[in-house]
């Protein structure tokens, strides 16, 4: 099964372009994840590409920027392309699924999975959560 799950920081402003055939929106950003320390006690940390799509991708731009604290759960993808005829492979977590993480600066600790519903309970702390999105299905991912 292929499924990530990252709670981390932004580290910068996502980027978000529209592709041009569907105008859906993607949104590139990086995660900086904590390690767990070493022996030493030095702390070190992994820095995630993730990609979103769509709604889920303006969400993101709306709600999150540099130094925001998240919760996101996703899918590895990998990819290749060829720049200046060299072959350059991609590792991205596309994110299904992003939350405000309770107890950060974050307004609210509600979550966003697409489909326009709030988390259960147990899962949220309260808080916003946009209307009008939807589930994103397979033929809306511009590869």
């Amino acid at each position: 099964m292929n499924s990530v799950q990252l709670v981390g920081r932004l580290t910068k402003d996502p980027v978000v372009s529209y592709s041009s055939t569907t105008q859906n929106a993607v949104a590139r950003f990086t995660v900086a994840v904590d390690r767990i320390p070493d022996k030493n006690g030095n702390k070190q940390a992994d820095f995630i590409s993730c990609v979103a799509f769509g709604k889920s991708a303006e969400f993101i731009e709306k709600y999150f920027n540099k130094g925001k604290a998240i919760s996101l759960t996703g899918r590895i993808q990998t990819g290749s392309y060829e720049k200046n005829g060299q072959k350059i492979y991609t590792t991205d977590v596309v994110a299904d699924r992003v939350e405000f993480v309770p107890g950060s600066n974050n307004e609210g600790g509600s979550s966003f999975s697409g489909a326009g519903q709030q988390a259960s309970p147990a899962e949220s702390t309260g808080g916003y959560t946009p209307e009008g999105f939807k589930l994103m299905t397979e033929d809306d991912i511009p590869f």
